[in-house]
């Protein structure tokens, strides 16, 4: 057990606890057995919970002196199990506390983490957050008002991603439920092969939740690393839907795809599925049909990963979706913009995230990038392909985005249009470049003969408020724009 990732820290903490002079630190305190007094250990299981980073309690050295005395194995059996109840049962917040037997001056002792907690004060259960005790100068005390307020200060609710999602597991019922294969994949990388060095590992990526007695599966782990997300009852409506349509209203549908998977783990499945079901066109290329989507790909992934990722996970009974219709798809997810966001500054927006732990992992599984970069690269391969502009829309408890199957300039509203127009505007400022009679009539694929009809969209647009002059000195024919907040 010794390979699990916090018992060097440990030692580390009892050798110096034991030199120059034996005493103990605020990081460690020492045991020969276990204590008849229960409340006395329960204030030590608070005490270092509130304390920055945790600490350990040392099973095997002798108050006073710090002599070593080894531990049995019934005893360590005794220890581990008295004190995961107390730091389950007793405490507010539970403790999930960890052990590990490993042989110092060759002498067995027993280490017992205690992590700090991040939602303070951790306190006795059913009592005032009053109870709580502190280390300091090597004790164990109750702490003051002063401190409680302190610890108050310094509290961290728990992200919806570190809540458990399953109940308490060994280490080979959480494998099984999870598809660590396709996680090492993604983040190139082999598993490691002992049980002690491959739960420490999950516990470092936020997968499982370790606790003394065994191993809890994250929100986090579930949503994304699942082999079967309906083994999750609470995550079971989170499973993305795709369904198809046949024309462009809700009345008649094709059919309907449940996800089973976790998004990290299915996503590349979803992807494949997509590609197969929706429309192709044949274009020749080195005097070969090859059949293309009409949607780009690089759009697919970008909205189902925006869709997955900043959702809300706490609107119950609604999951993410995608919609497939003759004209369009939509992509919409369970909850609103975040505070402060507007739908026509999304593209390049500084990168926010109601769920930063999802977030996060998806960069590092390169499924995407968390850079504010997705939105823009929509919208430039939308415009690579000739399609209309991308349309937001907020509701009340849902964000969706539609991306609209090709159409010519000539079959788009004019409102679309004047999107558009404000699309590319941003697409170049965001490019060092400025809008121009030019650079749009590329963007709609429009010959230099319909230079009017242009200038009439861009005067549209400027008069609509959404683009403005760069230098108003300028003449007409090489006047350039800025989207309007520039």
């Amino acid at each position: 057990m010794a390979s699990k990732h916090w018992v060097a820290g440990a030692l580390t903490c009892l050798e110096e606890s034991l030199r120059p002079v034996p005493h103990e630190t605020n990081e460690i305190d020492w045991k020969i057995s276990l204590s008849e007094k229960k409340d006395r250990l329960i204030e030590h299981l608070i005490a270092f919970a509130n304390y920055p980073n945790g600490g350990f309690l040392v099973f095997g050295v002798r108050d006073g002196d710090g002599q070593l005395e080894p531990v049995d194995r019934d005893a360590v059996a005794e220890i581990a199990n008295t004190l995961a109840n107390l730091g389950r049962d007793a405490v507010e917040p539970p403790i999930a506390i960890d052990h590990a037997v490993v042989e110092y001056r060759g002498v067995p002792v027993l280490l017992v983490s205690i992590p700090e907690q991040r939602h303070k004060p951790v306190h006795r259960r059913g009592k005032s957050v009053e109870e709580s005790w502190v280390r300091s100068g090597g004790t164990t005390r109750k702490a003051s008002r002063q401190e409680v307020g302190a610890l108050m200060l310094n509290s961290t609710a728990p992200r919806w991603e570190e809540l458990r999602a399953s109940g308490l597991l060994s280490i080979d019922e959480a494998v099984d439920n999870l598809d660590l294969d396709t996680i090492a994949k993604l983040l190139q990388r082999p598993l490691p092969q002992e049980k002690d060095a491959l739960a420490a590992w999950l516990a470092d990526e936020g997968i499982l939740a370790p606790d003394g007695r065994g191993y809890y599966i994250t929100h986090f782990g579930a949503v994304a690393a699942a082999r079967r997300l309906e083994r999750f009852p609470a995550l079971e409506r989170k499973r993305i839907r795709v369904i198809r349509y046949r024309g462009t209203n809700k009345v008649e549908t094709i059919d309907e795809l449940v996800g089973q998977r976790g998004y990290a783990v299915g996503f590349e499945g979803l992807i494949g599925h997509l590609k197969r079901v929706l429309p192709h066109s044949e274009v020749i290329e080195q005097s070969l049909r090859v059949e293309v989507s009409v949607y780009p790909e690089i759009a697919l992934r970008e909205l189902i990963a925006n869709a997955l990722i900043h959702q809300d996970f706490t609107v119950t009974g609604a999951g993410p979706m995608v919609e497939i219709f003759d004209d369009r798809i939509e992509f919409t997810n369970p909850g609103g913009l975040l505070p402060g966001k507007r739908p026509d500054r999304l593209i390049g927006a500084t990168p926010e995230s109601r769920n930063e732990i999802l977030a996060s992992a998806f960069r590092r599984y390169r499924i995407c990038e968390e850079r504010g970069t997705g939105f823009q690269k929509v919208v430039q391969s939308v415009e690579l392909f000739g399609l209309p502009p991308i349309m937001f829309t907020v509701m009340d408890n849902a964000f969706r985005v539609t991306l609209f199957a090709p159409r010519k300039f000539a079959e788009m509203s004019q409102s679309e249009r004047i999107e558009a127009c404000y699309q590319h505007a941003v697409l170049q400022y965001l490019s060092s470049q400025t809008l121009t009679n030019s650079t749009l009539r590329e963007r709609f694929k429009l010959h230099d003969k319909q230079r009017n009809q242009i200038t009439n969209l861009i005067g549209d647009a400027v008069a609509a408020g959404r683009i403005k002059r760069k230098d108003a000195g300028s003449g007409n024919k090489f006047a350039e724009y800025l989207p309007y907040w520039a």
